[in-house]
């Protein structure tokens, strides 16, 4: 499964979803690996790219991550304990 979601707190994000804290899809799928991210200096600019992003296929969605992340590291990996 792919999440894609936006937040103001990255690693406090991450640590919500790697606690399963939050009920709903990334619990339900446990997802808690974090794959790929992007930053941005303005909320409406990342709400925006999530959007676009949602409205993809998936094979878009796993395209995009595989060219940055082929691996699928958990990017988060040391970010919490």
């Amino acid at each position: 499964m792919v999440y894609i979601g936006v937040t103001s707190n990255l690693v406090r994000r991450i640590w919500q979803h790697k606690n399963k804290i939050l009920k709903g899809f990334t619990s339900r799928y446990n997802c808690y690996k974090l794959v790929y991210y992007e930053s941005f200096d303005h909320i409406l600019d990342a709400i925006n790219r999530e959007k676009q992003l949602k409205a993809g296929n998936r094979k878009r969605k796993l395209d995009l991550v595989n060219s940055l992340n082929p691996k699928w590291y958990d990017l988060s990996e040391g970010w919490i304990e």
